[in-house]
């Protein structure tokens, strides 16, 4: 007798997304389970921003099934994420608070986030001063704060400087280390788009290569990086496609 299937996160069937002319997304077919560790590779414009935001609700998907697991919390961080003008502290509070946290309690608990990420000194400086390498991990302090089921990741540390980017690394690593809310059996699960092969190999348990929209290859990250691959996967895996 077969083993049971795992139960997925999130089930995409032939989904595909329009931009005016340009197809960002053409049916795709994905299905991830708890816990995975989910690398997107592949040149700027192959679809890997869009389908992180498919996979977050913030792109509206065209034909094909879409199901996800709705009693799963998750949390986005962009290449540049978004920071009001306040403090680092209220910037991770508001989130908790939007969750109905206590203000009072929400700060408490922002504060030791910020513990978390190593930024506890600068907990009262205008997020907006902050260093990118900073800013990305008061994101991540946010994030970890709201303790989700699954992280979303776009280019993390694509924009950042050799230092705070492997510090962010460390970070994510830490992050898919540890649990969710819902407990120990219940690991994080974490999708992120990188061109960092060799951050891909420290982080990913899988790997998808994207190009013109569509899902060339999804391999276990061994595999992707040792074994045959599709023409074009094998030449940016050697950097020569670009």
């Amino acid at each position: 007798m077969n083993a049971p299937l795992a139960p997925s996160w999130v089930d995409l069937r032939q989904v595909s997304v329009r931009y005016g002319r340009v197809q960002a997304l053409d049916q795709v077919s994905l299905c991830i389970t708890p816990g995975e560790r989910v690398a997107l590779v592949g040149a700027n414009g192959s679809g890997k921003s869009t389908l992180l935001r498919v996979l977050h609700g913030l792109a509206d998907a065209a034909g094909g099934g879409f199901q996800c697991d709705a009693t799963l919390q998750q949390a986005m961080l962009f290449q540049r994420p978004h920071m009001l003008r306040t403090s680092a502290q209220n910037n991770v509070a508001l989130a908790l608070w939007l969750r109905g946290t206590r203000w009072r309690d929400a700060r408490l608990q922002a504060l030791t986030a910020l513990q978390r990420v190593g930024l506890q000194g600068i907990a009262a400086q205008n997020a907006r001063t902050l260093s990118g390498g900073q800013q990305q991990r008061v994101a991540l302090a946010r994030a970890w704060a709201l303790r989700p089921d699954v992280l979303l990741l776009d280019e993390p540390t694509a924009s950042l400087d050799p230092h705070a980017k492997r510090e962010v690394e460390a970070l994510m690593a830490d992050f898919a280390a540890s649990h969710s809310a819902a407990g120990p059996a219940h690991p994080v699960t974490m999708v992120f788009s990188s061109h960092n092969l060799g951050q891909v190999k420290r982080l990913a348990s899988r790997v998808i290569y994207m190009e013109h929209g569509r899902l060339v290859a999804d391999l276990p990250v061994h595999d992707f990086f040792n074994g045959p691959l599709p023409e074009a996967a094998r030449l940016f895996v050697k950097g020569e496609l670009v």
